[in-house]
């Protein structure tokens, strides 16, 4: 009985753990996707553009201000850019950053 309940508790861990380390890469993943299909459908208007993409931003709770995030467009493409961290906090006994960077060209 001994036995199960300890590879339980170590399986609970290690799905706790994924979950925790997986939502920043999910959000940075859906993010980014998002953002690319926001730059290829814009008109060029850059200011609707950006606030665009940063209300997506705050939607999926990521850690950026609007002012870290640059939108330029030349001729032919739009370009979004900018960067943030997250730290993963497991139990209060293991920290982690990740840091994320978003450069797209649409």
């Amino acid at each position: 009985m001994k036995k199960a309940i300890f590879w339980f508790a170590i399986l609970a861990l290690l799905v706790y753990s994924g979950f925790q380390f997986g939502m920043p890469y999910y959000r940075y993943t859906a993010f980014k996707s998002d953002a690319k299909e926001i730059a290829r459908t814009s008109l060029g208007e850059t200011d609707k553009t950006r606030a665009q993409i940063f209300q997506r931003a705050q939607e999926f709770n990521i850690p950026i201000e609007e002012k870290d995030l640059v939108v330029t467009k030349t001729d032919k493409m739009v370009r979004v850019q900018t960067s943030w961290t997250e730290t993963v906090d497991l139990l209060g006994l293991y920290h982690r950053t990740l840091h994320f960077t978003l450069n797209i060209k649409e």
